[in-house]
């Protein structure tokens, strides 16, 4: 334990502190849908939106008064088809957004989600054969093809969040030869198949049209084979690594970031994000937990923190740190 004078001093402490958050550590999410004028509160996700592209620029000015400066983008269409050709289009709502907001603030760093449960009229991240086994070429091909698109429009990362096998090596093989080298590929490499996901399948409107996504997201049970999977993107060519969810899998966080010298990414998804926030706003926990949960997650060893507590992080950083 330290010393009292030092633990009373707050000059001292902050100076000694090991861990510290700064507005450089988060990433915030955004969801795009269809439509005009629309911000419209998400019902799972208090203070969280869904954003038609009219509405994105004033959106985008708003985060960077807040000391934001990294976005991940989801795109939620209002039509979806059997092929997820919403994903890929060069007018699809991730494309169009990420115009937007390099209109409005070309600093602004933007990534995007890369996957097809949104786009796909199933709900599913990949396709699949008459027997059910995933059609892995198709799915891989579909999903280089959306990241393509996406750095095309002015992305300056892309996040495959699908989990297919294979799918950092083949996504890396098409960006270079389109001559996109430099391109990072910030891969989901541990993505449980957890039931904190809940109130955002409401917000990306990506629930399953039948089963679950168990085949290809991971046992939460299964800490070895989540840094199986995470050597396997280090190895086909990822630049960041991930674990999704992030409070309840801060174990693999701590393992994960001692396989490697590349930067470790964590998702603080929505279902964390909804408890920490009701049991605030209800007055069962004080609003410290908020950063609290982040700085446990920073501890643990995230260099990013994907979060949708982002805008409240700027005054936090002024209360407590």
């Amino acid at each position: 334990m330290l010393p009292t004078r030092l633990r009373k001093n707050t000059a001292i402490r902050n100076l000694i502190r090991e861990t510290q958050l700064s507005m450089n550590d988060v990433v915030y999410p955004l969801f795009i849908v269809d439509g005009q004028g629309v911000r419209r509160e998400i019902g799972s996700m208090k203070e969280q939106y869904h954003l038609s592209l009219d509405m994105l620029g004033a959106e985008t000015q708003a985060l960077k008064e807040l000391g934001i400066r990294y976005v991940i983008l989801f795109g939620v269409p209002d039509e979806k088809d059997s092929e997820a050709t919403p994903a890929f289009v060069e007018t699809g709502l991730v494309q169009e957004a990420i115009r937007v907001i390099k209109k409005v603030d070309p600093e602004m760093y933007v990534i995007t989600d890369v996957c097809l449960c949104e786009y796909k009229s199933d709900g599913h991240c990949c396709f699949f054969e008459e027997n059910g086994e995933i059609q892995r070429q198709k799915s891989l091909e579909t999903l280089s093809k959306t990241a393509l698109s996406h750095v095309k429009a002015g992305a300056d990362m892309v996040a495959p969040s699908d989990m297919m096998d294979g799918r950092i090596g083949h996504m890396r093989e098409t960006l270079n030869q389109a001559g996109y080298e430099a391109i990072p590929i910030m891969a989901y490499s541990a993505k449980f198949a957890s039931s904190f996901y809940g109130p955002f399948r409401d917000a990306a409107n990506s629930a399953p049209a039948f089963g679950d996504r168990r085949s290809y997201q991971m046992d939460p049970a299964n800490a070895r084979e989540a840094l199986k999977e995470t050597v396997l993107d280090i190895e086909e060519g990822a630049d960041i690594v991930m674990v999704k969810p992030a409070m309840p899998y801060l174990d693999i966080i701590v393992k994960g970031k001692e396989l490697s010298y590349l930067p470790m990414a964590a998702y603080q998804v929505s279902g964390e994000y909804a408890m920490i926030k009701n049991a605030v706003d209800s007055g069962l926990m004080d609003r410290r937990a908020i950063f609290e949960s982040l700085i446990c997650i920073k501890r643990a060893g995230a260099d990013i923190i994907i979060t949708y507590f982002a805008k409240e992080l700027q005054v936090m950083l002024k209360e407590y740190q």
